[in-house]
């Protein structure tokens, strides 16, 4: 019976402990880790996006207003959105690029790829990866 005191006492005081953690620290990042040689041949990892790229963020518009890239435009494939809109405003900005990265929320969001298709296949002579990981790769 001692022993099973002493184990419920250990095991409070760890959980103390990683409560304190957490609210000090906050939660552990999960930033995914990029491999160049795993990647699909239109990716690229977060530590190789070259400067002056155009930052296309393919999530929803409030987590493009609320923690988009710096001047990073919207297109997106939500319903509720006006899709001309969208891309026409995107291709204006995309004109005035040699590159462009698009993102998503994360590792399993396959909307930057459909986002990433569409803007290849209107021809815009721009080169479009895929940024592996999505927001969050970036850790911000």
């Amino acid at each position: 019976m001692q022993a099973i005191r002493q184990l419920l006492v250990i095991l409070a005081a760890t959980a103390v402990a990683a409560l304190v953690t957490w609210r000090v620290h906050g939660p552990p990042q999960r930033v995914p880790v990029c491999d160049p040689a795993m990647l699909k041949p239109d990716e690229i990892c977060a530590a190789d996006v070259p400067p002056g790229v155009l930052w296309v963020d393919a999530r929803p518009r409030a987590d493009w207003i609320r923690t988009g890239m710096p001047g990073s435009i919207l297109w997106n494939l939500d319903p509720a959105e006006d899709a001309q809109q969208l891309e026409a405003e995107a291709v204006g900005r995309i004109l005035n690029h040699a590159e462009v990265v698009v993102y998503c929320g994360d590792e399993s969001c396959g909307t930057s790829r459909q986002v990433a298709d569409r803007i290849r296949s209107l021809g815009l002579g721009v080169r479009v990866r895929v940024l592996f990981g999505g927001w969050r790769s970036l850790g911000l």
